[in-house]
Parts: C-alpha cells; structure tokens; sequence
C-alpha cells in the first residue's frame, strides 16, 4: 500500500530560504535566433518502427500482461492502485492521426507492429482519442445522416487493436467526447457548435448518454468482455477540454437556451429579496429579466452579479459530470474510475472548473510548452523559465486526495530545445507523485514506406529525439526511480477566491494564489487543499537554487539565461539543457559536449543502481528538423514543415560515466532508428574522471551501454 508523503499547510508553518522566486515576474523571453551549434551539421537520422522486432533495448518488461490481469484499477488514498494494493502508473500516449498518411485505427495486419511497438517504449497507457470523428478518421459511419451509428469495419478495426494492446500491458482510456460533429439527423438545435452546449443541452446530453452506452456496453469479440467489464479499460473520461464560464456566448440558439436556464434557476434559487437586490444593482425594473454577462461585460461587472453567475455556472457544470458519472457507473455499469474532463486553459485561471472535476474519481491536467497557437510564441527554452515551465503550470491542478492525471502535454515540434521536455517531466511528475503522464501525441503510420519526418506540431512517431526519451522516461517514472517528495505544500482558497480568479489577470499565472510562489512544485509537492476553506497565507519568497527537498532535482542557471537542469537518483539520471556553459555533474554522468543545448539521460537497464547495473541506457537529445524546412524571419516559426528525412544535430564531445563499481571494460553500443545496433561498439576510455565515451559518430540519439565488473 501506497504511503503518502508528510503533508504541510502552507497557513500553518513559517517559511524559509527554501521558498524561492514569488513567480509574479511573468515578462516572457525574447526569441533566441542562435540555432545550433557552429561546426556541428544536421545529419540524417530515421525513426523506423517496422523493423524493431528484437529491438536491443525493449522495456515490455515493465508491464503486467495482460494490462488489468490482477483487475481493475481503484482509487486509494489519492492514487490508483490494482486489486493487491500496489500503486499503479501510467506512462502514455494519446493515438491520432493528424499527419497525412497516419490512421489511429490501424488496419489488423499493422495493429500487434503498433502495439509492440509502444510497449518496447515501456508505454503503457494510451488514450484514445478522437474516435468519434466520422471514418476513416473515427469510427462514425460518415455515410449516414446522423452521428449515432458506428462503422462496423472501424469497429472491429478498433476492437482488434485494443484487444492487441491489452495483451501487451497497455491500458486503454475511452475518451467519450472529444470531436464529434452532429449532422441534421441528430436532431440538434445547430450542427455548428460541438462543445459547451454539451454541459447544458438535454438533446446533446441524451446523445452522449448513446454513445456512451453504445462502447460501453459492446462486447469486444476479441475479447469477450463489454468495455464496461473490461479491467483493462484504465479509465473512463466524459468529454475532452469543455467547461462553462461566466460570459460564454455563441450567438447560436445554444445562448438563448441559456439565457432560460439562467432565468429558471434564478426563480428556483434566489429569494425575492435577492432577485430585487440584484435587479437594483444592475438598474433594471422589478418584471424585467434578469441578463446574463457575456463577453467583455464579465471583467466590468459588480461583484454581486458575477458571484450569482458563477454559482448559476457551478451548479449546471458539476451537475452535467455528476449525472454522467452516475449514468456510468449504476446504468452502464462501469467499473474503472471516471475523469469529467481536464484543466486545459493556462491563460485564465482553471479553479472554477477543477473545483467541479475534483468532485468525480480523477483530476486531469493539460499544458504545452509554447503552444503553435499561442498569441506569443517565443523560441525559447523552458530551463530558462522554471515558473512557467510544464512543471509548474500542470501542477495547479493537482488535489488532495485526488488521483492527478496528465492526459496531454508535449514541447512542440519544432523548437531546437524540444529535447528537455520529456525528460525534465518524468522526473517532476515522479518527484511530485502523479499518477499519469500522456504524451500528445502518436500517430500510426497506414504505409510501410510512410515519409521518415515529423509530420506535425505534436507527432512523437517518427522523431528521433523523442522516442527514445519516452524510453528513457518510462524508466525514470514506472519504476518510481526519482523520490517523492519529502514535503507536500498545500494550498487553500474561499470559495469567493475561486470566483474571483476567473476574472484575475494574467500576471496571477501559473496558481493564481496571492502569494503563493510559483517554485513550490520545484521545491516540494504541491496540492490544493480545498476549494471553499480558509485562504491560503502568504509565503515569503526569497531567491535562490530550486532543489527539490530530495536534493535529486536541482534547477539552475536560468537568472543567467543558461538554464541547466540535473537529475540525480540511483537508476536514473540527467543533464538537461546549457550543459556545456554549466559544467554540470551528478554521480555516474558528467559530460564535455561541444552542443549548444542538449538533454543527456542516463538510466539502469538492470534493477540495480546504476554504479552497480551491467546495462544502461544513454539518450543525447539535441536539436532536429526536417529536410527542407523553413523558418519565418525571426526564427521562431515554421513556414514550411519540410519532408523526409528528419535530420539531427548529434550530440558531439564526451560522455563520462562515473563511479561504475569494479567495472574493468564499458562498451556503448549506438543504436539505429529500429532500436537495433548501429556500426561497432565504442570502447569507453578509463581515465582519472570515469570512463569516457567519444559521442558523435555515428550519427545517432540512442546506446546501450554495458559493464564488465
């Protein structure tokens, strides 16, 4: 059974030294123009998953198979564990198909090649995801005039693929609603609007109640179970990214069914007194209809009218997950816990909507790093910005108490410091105890000789960076090889300050908490307490090193612009960013690279420590790029995605390996895009610092290294 770190209330306790950075400076940085590094050429360099059968490095051992063999997974004390009691983690992805020529139903001869594929990645979660687009893209039969029937040959295209997941280890999430488009037989008020309406509508309601029960209660014939009996169904999530706000206006006749839902439940809720006071502070008459704010009216408001606006919106967004929670779980009889949908909206505060998702199984969070649709998107490194990183903004909605999910989250493609993402994140999501990580996204390919390029902003498929890092992370966070948190730093809000955060300025990001520093989850773990308790007192911030209270994660160089940071546990390790300009060491690596910016991961392949493990795992992250891609003038965007093949900058210099106990000869073998060996070992060279490894040639992202003792 799972034991939970020491809790400390931020109100209770005084603070230190320890507590850095308030994080109310939240000037973004200017681009960096400087891409690469001078005499280091991209070279090719090909993801290639066809071919990985007998792959050397193959992380499949990490999982229980068939996923759900012990049964389902349950909520305890906060996190998930399976019917013995063991915590259970998930370390995923989310399927699409985005890139042209991708498919995330793939055809039954390509689906056990996929679903080996993830699992020798040490994946073991994906969420699936837009499935109720209509086919080829979903499983909707696109031929018919309503959106309620499946096609069957999708059907059995997707059934086929779970049941190949499933047999692997790999745990599957049913996302409910995510891009459904209604047609005239459905019998909408308007086809145009796919999201919002939902929390209110009766006619939607009933139809996600359809589609619900239409994959729940279907027998899967490769299988033999229904979804809803199916321990390998992870969890169950009611609609992706949706939520109701004070404000929200569509011009549709979705607004006007609003306005008279606003109306009733005036009549039902306030007293005439109220009603009276309310119609005098706006200065209108005692029978006129009481308006509900839109657009720019919310932010002028008085204080009075929001807050009865925003329990009218409480009321109708936790009551539509209550009742589908309860639709789930007594009439489809669903077992695995229930996700209402995530807090997905980083530039306005997220505490009214988590506030209501927290009262279901599961809280949820999404984030990106530099979004391609951000109104400012700077080319700029995280490590250079701690307190708006990933970390940070993800962790403002995690809840005592509450199992944290991290169902989509990437550093899009392309940034040339895309490399510290994966790696900096499995390390803070171990140290700060959540309980899942899903990458968006990866996207199958349908042809045999698919373009070897990343096709998109988010496509993890074919980049030759990342799909080694997501080994690499899988190590690090399945296994739990970075500690929990030694202390977990609760917050608390009024319930008046929830209210009022919709409406606080963006300088309040990431917590939206008066005072509160936004390096806590950099220092130690972060929750919030409650919704409508006592307020949270203020913390006093001074500067300093952020390093976690495990001293196994430590955050530097970012007031200098050469933002470093170093992982330090027994199996796994790292050097994440301006690592040359820092000269940066922790207990088995240390490195005299001639790259700009990079991410070196070092990891035990054994279930030893790595001083004492007779394989290892080493990824160089740097730079990529596609062949002929373009960039606009100041190099912060892509004009032109560019084609096949994807090309590197390798990692150049020397890799050295530190106190290896009685090890007397360390050979790193480089590996292909399939996983398997590339060229001759490179015998390391046992010098007074360790054992040092030449990097560079050939051109690659991944080794195994092993250990004679």
């Amino acid at each position: 059974m799972r034991k939970l770190s020491r809790t400390v209330v931020v109100a209770a306790i005084g603070w230190s030294a320890a507590a850095c950075l308030s994080g109310q400076n939240k000037t973004p940085p200017g681009p960096v123009v400087d891409f690469g590094t001078r005499g280091i050429e991209l070279q090719p360099y090909v993801v290639d998953h066809r071919h990985g059968e007998g792959a050397v490095v193959d992380l499949s051992f990490l999982h229980e198979t068939p996923a759900g063999r012990y049964g389902f997974i349950r909520v305890e004390d906060g996190h998930f564990v399976n019917p013995k009691g063991e915590p259970v983690r998930f370390w995923g992805v989310n399927l699409t198909e985005w890139t042209r020529g991708s498919a995330s139903i793939p055809s039954k001869e390509d689906a056990p090649m996929w679903a080996a594929t993830l699992a020798r990645y040490g994946i073991n979660f994906v969420r699936l995801h837009f499935l109720d687009l209509p086919a080829p893209r979903g499983m909707i039969d696109a031929t018919r005039d309503d959106s309620q029937h499946f096609d069957a040959g999708q059907l059995d295209r997707e059934d086929f693929f779970i049941a190949e997941l499933l047999k692997r280890g790999i745990y599957v999430d049913w996302n409910m609603n995510v891009g459904r488009h209604f047609k005239e037989g459905d019998l909408v008020l308007s086809t145009k609007i796919r999201k919002g309406p939902l929390l209110f509508d009766r006619r939607l309601v009933e139809l996600e109640k359809d589609y619900a029960r239409q994959i729940l209660t279907h027998v899967n014939p490769y299988t033999q179970r229904r979804y809803a009996n199916e321990p390998g169904v992870a969890l169950v999530e009611i609609v992706n990214e949706d939520a109701a706000w004070v404000g929200w206006t569509a011009d549709s006749p979705y607004d006007q069914e609003l306005d008279g839902l606003y109306h009733d439940w005036l009549a039902r809720t306030l007293s005439t007194e109220e009603l009276a006071k309310l119609r005098a502070m706006i200065g209108i008459d005692g029978t006129a209809e009481i308006p509900r704010l839109k657009g720019e009216q919310v932010s002028a408001a008085p204080a009075e009218q929001y807050y009865v606006e925003c329990r009218f919106f409480r009321d109708l967004e936790a009551g539509f997950f209550q009742e589908m929670r309860m639709f789930l779980k007594k009439t489809l009889g669903v077992k695995s816990p229930v996700v209402a949908t995530a807090d997905h909206s980083h530039s306005s505060s997220g505490y009214m909507l988590v506030a209501d998702t927290s009262l279901l199984d599961v809280v949820d969070g999404h984030t990106y790093w530099q979004h391609p649709e951000d109104k400012i998107y700077h080319h700029a490194p995280m490590v250079n910005d701690p307190l708006n990183s990933t970390v940070a903004e993800l962790s403002r909605s995690a809840v005592a108490g509450k199992p944290y999910t991290v169902s989509e989250v990437n550093n899009p493609f392309p940034n040339q410091f895309g490399s510290e993402g994966i790696p900096i994140l499995a390390a803070y999501a171990g140290f700060l105890d959540w309980d899942a990580v899903v990458w968006y996204t990866f996207e199958p390919k349908r042809l045999a000789d698919a373009p070897a390029y990343v096709g998109d902003h988010f496509d993890l498929s074919l980049d030759p960076v990342k799909m080694p890092q997501l080994a690499a992370g899988a190590l690090m966070y399945l296994r739990g090889d970075i500690a929990r948190a030694k202390i977990t730093v609760e917050r608390s809000y009024t319930r008046q300050q929830v209210m009022d955060s919709r409406r606080a300025p963006g300088l309040e990001r990431p917590y939206f908490t008066p005072g509160f520093p936004a390096s806590i989850p950099l220092l130690h773990g972060s929750r919030v307490k409650s919704f409508d308790g006592e307020p949270t007192a203020k913390v006093a911030a001074t500067e300093g090193l952020l390093k976690s209270d495990t001293g196994q994660l430590v955050w530097s160089g970012y007031a200098e612009k050469t933002g470093v940071v170093t992982i330090d546990s027994p199996r796994s390790q790292g050097l994440i960013g301006f690592v040359r300009q820092n000269g940066v060491a922790v207990t088995n690596l240390s490195a005299k690279v001639r790259n700009n910016f990079c991410a070196i991961v070092l990891n035990s392949l054994d279930s030893d420590s790595i001083t004492r493990a007779s394989r290892l795992l080493l990824t160089t992250g740097t730079r990529v790029e596609n062949t002929g891609m373009h960039w606009d003038a100041t190099r912060s965007r892509v004009t032109e995605q560019g084609h096949a093949p994807t090309l590197i900058e390798p990692l150049t210099g020397m890799i050295v390996l530190r106190n290896l106990t009685g090890a007397v000869h360390v050979l790193a073998q480089p590996l292909d895009g399939t996983g398997h060996r590339l060229g001759e070992p490179i015998p390391a060279q046992k010098t007074d610092a360790g054992w040092e490894i030449l990097v560079g040639k050939p051109v690659t992202t991944w080794y195994e290294i092993k250990v004679e003792r």
